[in-house]
């Protein structure tokens, strides 16, 4: 997965994380915008009501028994004296006579579980009470200074509902895309397998019998030098399917690493000794340069770190014509290990270099190889292009 389809993951989360907030604010909202509506519709009659109720040549006369019955409310008034005046359906639970502390308390509250509500007249308090149980009433304090504070925290609340949703994504994304990684590699690594073992089989009877035709006495010169180059180019490819696979591998990280203590000038000795007994093509000069000090020991894979060194020196050989020399070194610098083969060609251009970005030209292969087991032992690849062909193997020297 790449990484503008991970932006692009996290923005349709973000997105999301913002519509579900936008639907619980316009929720929020709605509830409280009802609550107004229900508190309205609660006043609203009790403004009516007190209106009905009218005191005429001493008595009172009350015109608003409907808009008592749809709301199933009940009414009284309670004189100046604590007495109640006049009621219209009033429980028998609620008593006829208040004191001082008794208004207080129910005016905010309740009276005897019932929820009520008050108007001051002239002539008392008009109290209109609802059925047991029909409304919540909750007093709710807040200084000024939270209350301007609540857009803050508001905002931040947001943010950090936001973070935590994209965190969470984040999370589930990398471990998707590690599933879908995993899958890819493997389906990579055995069609990359399934290849290499067909390419194998028919490429051995090559060389096998491109061999023979090269000792083969009998054959003209000409005939001889052309099996002998077959074998050759054989030998080119089944390096190349070689090189596929371990490259494969160590970009899979499927390569498990042998680490051993590995003296240099001895492995670098060994590596030029081996190198020039494999028939180094006529025309070519290798050189071992080392130190007079002695070099220090890495922590490294010997059959990977070898690896390297000899696709560095064959690269020289295959791209370069007779006549150039090939140097083999190392030395200390500072807490790590500079290895580098070079290659000068005299009055010929120096050989192209690996580019990752394009994939390098036909013979990136292999330097991509390098530069990946460098990487596998914590190391770096640096390649130069110039006079001469330079390749630096910069690794972590043996922790003391």
């Amino acid at each position: 997965m790449k990484l503008k389809h991970l932006w692009k993951a996290a923005g349709l989360v973000a997105l999301s994380a913002i519509l579900i907030l936008t639907l619980c604010l316009a929720g929020l909202l709605a509830l409280v915008l009802r609550s107004a509506q229900i508190t309205q519709f609660w006043n609203a009659p009790l403004t009516k009501l007190s209106q009905s109720l009218v005191l005429e040549e001493g008595r009172y006369h009350f015109t608003g028994e409907d808009l008592l019955a749809q709301q199933d409310l009940w009414l009284m008034l309670v004189g100046r004296d604590g007495q109640v005046l006049w009621q219209y359906n009033k429980p028998a639970e609620v008593p006829d006579q208040y004191d001082l502390l008794d208004v207080a308390a129910f005016t905010r509250w309740y009276l005897e579980d019932y929820p009520v509500q008050t108007r001051i007249r002239p002539d008392g308090l008009l109290v209109a009470g609802a059925p047991k149980g029909s409304t919540w009433k909750l007093t709710i304090s807040l200084s000024e200074q939270i209350l301007h504070l609540l857009p803050v925290w508001g905002v931040l609340l947001f943010f950090l509902s936001l973070i935590c949703v994209l965190a969470l994504a984040a999370l589930l994304l990398r471990r998707w895309f590690r599933q879908d990684q995993q899958a890819r590699d493997e389906a990579r690594s055995d069609w990359i397998n399934g290849i290499s073992h067909d390419i194998r089989t028919p490429l051995s009877m090559v060389m096998g019998y491109a061999g023979q035709l090269e000792a083969d006495s009998a054959l003209p010169p000409a005939r001889r030098d052309q099996a002998a180059i077959i074998r050759r180019q054989s030998q080119t490819i089944r390096d190349l399917v070689n090189d596929l696979n371990l490259t494969m591998r160590l970009d899979c990280q499927m390569q498990a690493l042998r680490k051993t203590k590995l003296d240099l000038a001895p492995f670098l000795r060994q590596t030029a000794a081996d190198f020039l007994n494999s028939g180094l093509a006529e025309g070519f000069s290798l050189a071992l340069d080392l130190p007079d000090q002695p070099l220090p020991s890495l922590e490294a894979d010997e059959f990977l770190l070898r690896r390297a060194l000899n696709n560095l020196l064959i690269n020289c050989v295959r791209h370069n014509p007779p006549g150039a020399v090939i140097r083999l070194g190392a030395r200390q610098t500072g807490k790590a290990c500079l290895l580098w083969v070079e290659n000068t060609t005299p009055d010929a251009p120096a050989p192209p270099l690996y580019q990752e970005e394009d994939g390098g030209p036909a013979h990136g292969t292999g330097l991509k190889l390098v530069a990946q087991i460098a990487a596998a032992h914590g190391g770096q690849a640096t390649f130069f292009q110039g006079e001469t062909f330079l390749c630096q193997l910069r690794l972590p020297m043996r922790p003391s």
